[in-house]
């Protein structure tokens, strides 16, 4: 299968020319790119803003989401109890918040803060350092979320990536996935406490654009420790075109190793819909990410309003196949916890 050649962006510059479109598409493993919403020329109802955290290791974990669309805020927090194959999950939303919610133009320092009498999400960032504080009442059967959680050892390399869409010269999606923290800290529902302590990890996943209203993409990442040294992935495809670079990437030792596309296999049931929760497969057309899949929960939702929907599937489970490195290296994987989604917006 021929390999997509893909453009490594090496020099920092603005991301968006006076006309609003990218000044450069491709990926890169730092962010070189400066977003400034100012300079975005699109219908301002369009743009998109988000920060999405992933805290786990192999019994529990925390997913976070602050999210500014412009025409709503969206604040999302999901427990997720793996050896009870369960999540619970507490969204929040504000009409109208049109970037008044002040999202960071960059990783490198930034607060994230929202609240009200309800909820309270603080992602602190700043100086060196990163911590999240959570707070949110009536999360589950009457009792309230608390998390404090200190995120360290960030790694040196990343995913970047700039991509256009197809339908509009000024939509574009500016994105970092950040793979491979250390966390430690505590969460707290009622009266129960999980501690994070070694073998837990985080990722973010950070956002800026402009979307056109129906989007269907997928997505899926996981980070653990192999033999004593860190390990993780970002596979992905559908969040625009992927003509100058895809998103996948392997990360070992913080180091970040390119990939060409990989495909999600997604069983059918007998209507041939998707099946979430049989085993699938993913393939890649340079040989160098092949696994099977074995699903553990899949935290899905539904939503619609009028002309907005939201229908997501996120599904955790097991990964076991191998990995090529950029030097040839294989790395066998057995039982590594990751999730993988798919989420079909109109927004």
């Amino acid at each position: 299968m021929e390999l997509n050649k893909q453009n490594e962006i090496k020099e920092e510059k603005p991301l968006l020319n006076e006309d609003g479109e990218l000044t450069e598409k491709g990926y890169s493993k730092k962010m070189l790119l400066k977003y400034d919403r100012k300079s975005i020329k699109a219908n301002k109802l369009r743009i998109k803003e988000w920060d999405y955290y992933l805290i786990y290791n192999d019994k529990f974990g925390l997913a976070l989401t602050v999210a500014d669309n412009s025409y709503m805020g969206l604040y999302s927090a999901t427990f997720f109890d793996f050896a009870g194959k369960k999540e619970i999950t507490k969204t929040n939303m504000k009409f109208m918040t049109l970037g008044k919610t002040n999202m960071p133009s960059t990783t490198k320092n930034g607060d994230v803060e929202v609240k009200n009498k309800k909820y309270s999400y603080f992602f602190e960032n700043a100086q060196g350092k990163r911590e999240i504080n959570v707070y949110i009442k009536n999360f589950y059967k009457g009792e309230s979320l608390i998390a404090n959680i200190k995120l360290t050892n960030e790694p040196e390399e990343s995913m970047v990536i700039a991509t256009p869409f197809w339908e509009k010269k000024k939509a574009f999606y500016y994105n970092q996935k950040i793979i491979g923290f250390k966390a430690n800290g505590i969460i707290k529902i009622g009266t129960q406490k999980f501690e994070l302590a070694e073998n837990s990890f985080g990722l973010l996943d950070w956002g800026r654009g402009v979307w056109p209203h129906k989007s269907t993409w997928y997505w899926g990442a996981g980070i653990r420790e192999i033999g004593g040294k860190k390990f993780g992935f970002n596979i992905g495809y559908g969040f625009g075109d992927t003509t100058n670079a895809t998103e996948n990437m392997l990360f070992y030792e913080d180091k970040a190793h390119k990939l060409n596309e990989v495909k999600f296999n997604i069983p059918k049931n007998e209507k041939g819909e998707d099946d979430y929760l049989k085993p699938w497969t993913f393939t890649s057309n340079d040989g160098r990410f092949e696994m099977n899949f074995t699903p553990i929960l899949d935290r899905h939702s539904n939503a619609s309003a009028i002309i907005i929907s939201s229908n997501q599937h996120q599904v955790f489970g097991r990964f076991s196949g191998k990995v090529i490195l950029d030097d040839g290296r294989k790395i066998e994987i057995k039982n590594f916890l990751g999730f993988a989604e798919k989420v079909a917006n109109r927004w």
